[in-house]
């Protein structure tokens, strides 16, 4: 997207909101939930966010771990659609909606991350949903509502998080239940006729400890273009959400269970693409509005539908001892037609969909005291992702579909340990390390058919010759990520900090290889199961990376501010890509992935918050300033191509700007009966490649 994608969030996210709010009167709460969630400032230019990005409750500014954290209030101020918004305001981050859905997330940090959804493929920042791992990243792009905070935790979190953090972790809390009963209405109107509406009702149950709690929330808007050939909007939104929550507290506090449900149901159109040139066959031309499309594949229409249920349970053992459980189970399946040209005819048209289902347990052991902090835990996960894509091809044989299906079990099990000492009230040490067990089974199956689409999307070809691919697999991979940090506070408001961290990225088989196009290793003439298991496979990814860090406050705190530099080593780089290709004598496409590459990272970030003005308008009444700033400079230093050749010096990072920085100008003014808040930001990226390989066609230009 271009800068007038930016232009038109902007005027979407600048619309009216209009809240209605029964409750006992709001104030600040310095006080932490026992459940692990803290209640939102009602002041959104506070400095004293509280955090769990090493799974304790501390203050944002004692944290030695580089976090961008935004309050429920923040978010809202700012006009926070849905997870993708953050990424203007926090450095060297890149969060958005991939694969032509409003709902499967890409998301980078720090260079490192994973653009392609599919399931042979894991991300590399994993995204949490109240302590609850998202395996995969469909359903994943999450709306802002009911939502206590989202922190950014940037550069490796192999130890408290796991698998699949290499490039870091986003989590997305959500609301604790009031102590009274509550009635929360909010509409918003905006551009494009945005029309929100977000419903929340909760109520103590008598004196028992219980507490239960319902939102309902309908987010849509009009498509900022139009599928001139299907007559349809293009980019729209058209969503229902629902989340109930029931929470128990012992009498003594000590107890605390939350059991949350949820489910949304996505029935936006398809985002289908904007061409550059006009047609090769057909010169059909380039139009005028980038978001309108002129694209032909209807079929499957657009549907994402995921949900989820999950138990956690804190228990206060002692004064010292704390134990935790978080169980999960959750499920999506998505529904989306591709069409990689863009125009009416049949030309790598692909449709797809895409079935995910997990379940996970975790135990915690936390240990608090004067000197020593810290968490035992184990982690177990099971999933199972599926996908199924036709690619209906415009060749020489007619009706020709390329089908590719992809099925992968995952079973996952680590134990982790993170401990911080005090040495003295200024100088810390912390000491942590995860050791993982990590399986991957997986079935992928790749044949051609004559006659359109297979069954999975209501045709009924007729298959032509024999199946490319029909290939089992198992994977096995162990690996142990440490991490140590040395803190040191200069004064009560001034820290400083070094930290090394490792993570690492699944490994797995190309779900789009093609067993066919093995290389025939032993020259027998015939590619055995072990010369196709050897193609398909690739190995783990690993980024060890080292950080040092500046926190502090000045000016009574009206001024906070982070700043960190950081240099990591990425190696055995997972390079997946497609290529067409002439299977049994048949034009098709291909997946080739390798760990072809190594490369170095180094870059700085720079976090600020002012208040600039105190009571300006009235006691409560505050104008604030915050700012980014991000510089990345990544460089492969071997990338070996598909002719073996070193071709470093020409490859670039995908998703990864050089330069991310923002200013928000804000004010927060109280009136009777609430507030008014006025916000404005300015936001810069430079320039983003899609791929490792520029192109000035499909790179985004720098706004």
């Amino acid at each position: 997207m271009g800068f007038s994608a930016i232009s038109i969030r902007a005027l979407l996210i600048g619309g009216v909101s209009l809240g209605v709010l029964a409750t006992a009167p709001v104030s600040a709460q310095t006080n932490t939930p026992s459940g692990g969630q803290t209640a939102a400032p009602a002041d959104t230019t506070s400095q004293e966010v509280v955090v769990t990005a090493r799974r304790r409750e501390e203050t944002l500014l004692k944290v030695p771990v580089a976090v961008t954290a935004f309050t429920g209030q923040k978010l809202e101020a700012n006009g926070a659609i849905d997870l993708t918004d953050i990424q203007t305001t926090t450095p060297n981050t890149t969060l958005k909606d991939a694969r032509g859905t409003n709902s499967t997330l890409a998301a980078f940090i720090r260079g490192v991350g994973q653009q392609d959804p599919v399931p042979g493929f894991e991300a590399g920042v994993g995204i949490y949903l109240d302590d609850v791992y998202l395996n995969r990243p469909q359903a994943s792009v999450l709306d802002v509502y009911d939502v206590d905070r989202i922190e950014v935790l940037r550069g490796p979190q192999g130890t408290l998080y796991g698998r699949n953090t290499i490039g870091g972790a986003v989590k997305y809390v959500t609301k604790r239940l009031p102590n009274h009963p509550e009635l929360s209405i909010k509409g918003t109107y905006g551009s494009y006729n945005e029309l929100d509406g977000v419903v929340s009702l909760s109520t103590p149950i008598g004196n028992s400890g219980f507490k239960i709690g319902a939102s309902g929330a309908r987010l849509g808007h009009d498509g900022f273009g139009e599928n001139t050939n299907l007559h349809i909007d293009n980019y729209n939104k058209d969503l229902w959400a629902a989340r109930g929550t029931l929470e128990f507290e012992s009498p003594d506090n000590r107890l605390f269970v939350r059991v949350t449900g949820d489910y949304t149901d996505d029935k936006s159109n398809a985002r289908n693409g904007h061409r550059l040139i006009p047609g090769l066959l057909s010169g059909a031309p380039v139009l005028d509005n980038v978001y309108d499309t002129q694209a032909g594949l209807a079929n499957p229409k657009e549907s994402v539908k995921s949900g989820g249920i999950s138990m956690s349970v804190t228990a206060e053992l002692t004064d010292n001892l704390t134990f935790r459980s978080i169980s999960a189970y959750r499920k999506d399946t998505s529904f989306t037609p591709i069409d990689f040209d863009a125009l009416p005819a049949t030309d790598v048209d692909v449709p797809a969909v895409y079935r995910n289902n997990q379940t996970s347990q975790e135990f915690q052991l936390l240990y608090k005291s004067d000197k020593l902090n810290g968490i035992l835990g184990f982690y177990h996960l099971a999933a199972q992702a599926s996908t199924g894509f036709d690619v209906l091809l415009s060749t020489t044989i007619a009706g020709l579909d390329a089908y590719t299906a992809g099925d992968v079990h995952t079973n996952t099990n680590s134990i982790f340990g993170d401990f911080t000492y005090d040495f003295t009230d200024r100088l810390s040490l912390s000491l942590g390390g995860r050791y993982t067990w990590d399986q991957r089974d997986s079935h992928i199956f790749k044949a051609n058919y004559l006659g359109g689409v297979t069954s999975e999307f209501g045709g009924n070809p007729t298959p032509f010759g024999a199946p490319a691919t029909n290939f089992d697999g198992t994977a096995k991979f162990k690996k142990f990520t440490p991490r140590a940090s040395l803190s040191f506070k200069v004064t009560p408001d001034q820290m400083v900090y070094a930290s090394y961290s490792v993570g690492f990225k699944g490994g797995g088989f190309d779900p789009r290889g093609s067993g066919a196009s093995a290389p025939d290793t032993n020259g027998d003439g015939a590619r055995s199961y072990q010369e196709i298991y050897n193609y398909l496979r690739f190995k783990p990814e690993t980024v060890k990376s080292y950080e040092i860090g500046w926190k502090g406050a000045a000016f009574d705190r009206r001024l906070t501010y982070a700043i960190d530099g950081f240099y990591a080593n990425y190696t055995d780089v997972q390079i997946p890509g497609s290529v067409g290709a002439v299977v049994n004598g048949v034009p098709t496409f291909i997946g080739i992935t390798t760990n072809a590459a190594k490369a170095r990272i180094w870059g700085t970030e720079v976090e600020a918050n002012a208040i600039l003005a105190r009571g300006f308008a009235g006691a409560g009444s505050n104008l604030y300033l915050n700012g980014t700033l991000g510089y990345i400079d990544p460089k492969y230093k071997k990338f070996i191509g598909p002719t073996g050749a070193d071709v470093a010096d020409v490859r670039v990072f995908q998703n990864t700007p050089h330069w991310t920085t923002s200013a928000t100008l804000g004010t927060g003014l109280p009136v009777s009966g609430g507030t008014i808040t006025a916000s404005t930001t300015l936001s810069y990226r430079s320039l983003t490649h899609q791929f490792e390989t520029a192109s000035p066609f499909l790179d985004q230009k720098g706004y």
